[in-house]
């Protein structure tokens, strides 16, 4: 009988406490032989049972069902206890998303670190196994006192080594390939890791047109605005390829956003979600849900955004943050769409009041708490409420120095945006418009230059788009219309930037723009509510001949 070591044990433990199934029996996955994950060959040295279980887990591992995966991983090892590939599985899946741009949770860098040690101590059977091994470690090796950045850099590295070392292995270069992706700085606007990571994946895709990870990453890779159309054909088959993993439904519509296709947006979350609260994955369910009401907002469907937001206390009430490994989607990006949705809800409709009165709540992710002081920050603004205003200012503040001290630089600039831009709004609604323009133009300068997380389908409000509105309050639609087009080449087809277009262009004598963006709105919502948001009445009106 194989007899499991100390390091195995302590990974096992945490993953049971971790991966906890939350969805009663026979609720989850689909049985394993009629499952459909797509096509993985990722040869070993296993026995032929437990290969057959690696491979399916790997094909898991591509969709990010980290704790299937880990279950997969551990039913390999009891299939054949010397087949130590499989400690690097566990280990790979307890980093989770590798896109999440936050510092890991301890109690998973420990379960990596024991899991990665583990499977070096089983003496791998041959020096591909142990090179994986070898570099999957370097995510986890003192992160007590190493950044986590770092971390990353030395895994992409190690696995650059692998995948020279080992050029006829797939798995190998798609997982170099996708360390490219997650280690790519986000204020490189020349995209040199993406487009690299990228090219290895084309090429691969073409090869195996039903491998679940080619598919993913490409996604993941040019989920950028000027990259993102490379990723169509990828977002168009990922559902098709591996039906049964919710996050291989929801993840096209990364692609459709950055696209402004949301007809097709919708349609993929909806699927998703319902796909995430099967399975259980409650975080991976608000995320879908977040991405799902972004889009319902951008065709003037807010009825349906309603319903969405209505249910979130009951998706809420299945949600455990204890469980930090499970689908994609882990408890920062839960907090991050219970604080998004009805922010998004208020402010794209532009109802200041609603804005104004959410509740900010503290969570153990600063930057989801800053979402709702954003919202009410614009709000009071808004209404010319301006204490409330930069109360919202100083509460953006302490967040992002929280951020500084705690290492999350990324977070901590996005949240300094958003101090910029209602900073903005409150100075102009104290009547100082220099003071106002000179504080948009910052967040917009500083947003230029980074890119979302994907945690997020796009900002609460583009800075841009916020500097147009500002523009036209000051009754300067020349400056508002180029900042709205401006906006419109980073976030195509949003509503907002759409109608803010025409209507810059309107008071322009700008006729022909007027009329095309007009149009492109009422082509965007040609299924709006009854009635319809007061911007596509005058949309209507302004596009009807007259007589």
């Amino acid at each position: 009988m194989h007899k499991m070591s100390a390091p195995r044990l302590l990974a096992a433990f945490l993953m049971t406490v971790l991966a906890s199934p939350t969805a009663a029996p026979g609720q989850n996955s689909p049985k394993k032989n009629t499952e459909r994950l797509g096509t993985v060959h990722f040869a070993t040295s296993c026995n032929s049972p437990a290969q057959k279980e690696f491979n399916r887990s790997v094909a898991l591992l591509h969709s990010f069902q980290f704790s299937d995966a880990i279950d997969g991983f551990n039913a390999t090892l009891k299939s054949d206890p010397t087949c130590a590939i499989a400690d690097w599985g566990i280990a790979l899946s307890d980093w989770s998303n590798p896109f999440a741009a936050a510092t890991k949770d301890p109690t998973q860098l420990q379960a990596g670190r024991a899991a990665s040690q583990t499977g070096l101590a089983a003496n791998p059977k041959t020096d591909r196994e142990r090179a994986y091994l070898t570099a999957v470690a370097n995510l986890y090796t003192n992160f007590e006192t190493t950044p986590q950045q770092s971390r990353l850099v030395a895994y992409r590295d190690a696995m650059k080594d692998l995948a020279v070392k080992y050029p006829d292995d797939h798995e190998a270069q798609i997982f170099y390939a996708l360390s490219l992706a997650a280690s790519a700085d986000p204020a490189d606007q020349t995209y040199a890791a993406r487009l690299q990571a990228g090219a290895i994946l084309e090429k691969l895709f073409a090869e195996e047109p039903t491998h679940p990870g080619l598919a993913h990453y490409l996604i993941h890779t040019y989920d950028v605005p000027s990259l993102a159309p490379r990723a169509l054909e990828a977002a168009r088959r990922y559902s098709e390829i591996a039906p049964d993993a919710p996050h291989a439904l929801h993840m096209p519509s990364h692609t459709f956003t950055r696209t402004g296709d949301w007809s097709a947006s919708i349609s993929s979350n909806i699927a998703a979600a319902a796909a995430a609260k099967r399975e259980g994955q409650t975080a991976e369910e608000l995320h879908c849900s977040d991405y799902l009401v972004y889009a319902y907002l951008q065709t003037g469907q807010d009825q349906a955004a309603r319903q969405v937001l209505t249910s979130l206390p009951e998706i809420e009430s299945r949600f455990d943050p204890e469980k930090i490994i499970s689908g994609a989607g882990g408890p920062a990006a839960a907090y991050f769409a219970l604080a998004a949705i009805p922010a998004r809800y208020a402010l794209e409709r532009q109802k200041w009041n609603e804005a104004a009165r959410l509740d900010p709540r503290e969570t153990p992710f600063p930057y989801a708490d800053a979402i709702t002081w954003f919202a009410r920050g614009v709000g009071a603004a808004r209404l010319v409420r301006t204490r409330p205003a930069y109360e919202a200012v100083n509460a953006l503040t302490q967040i992002r120095e929280k951020l500084w001290l705690a290492g999350e630089t990324y977070w901590a600039r996005q949240v300094e945006i958003q101090q910029f831009e209602v900073a903005a709004w409150a100075a102009l609604a104290a009547t100082k418009p220099d003071e106002a323009l000179a504080q948009m133009k910052t967040a917009a300068e500083m947003e230029d230059a980074t890119d979302k997380s994907a945690i997020t389908p796009g900002p609460l409000a583009p800075a841009r788009e916020l500097l147009g509105e500002m523009y036209l309050q000051l009754n300067q639609p020349a400056e508002a219309l180029q900042q709205f087009e401006a906006t419109l080449t980073k976030e195509p087809r949003r509503f907002r930037a759409l109608y803010g277009a025409a209507y810059a262009a309107q008071l322009s004598a700008n006729p022909a723009a007027s009329q095309k963006y007009f149009r492109e709105l009422l082509k965007v919502c040609d299924h709006p509510d009854t009635p319809p948001r007061p911007e596509l009445t005058a949309a209507q009106a302004a596009t009807t001949p007259q007589n």
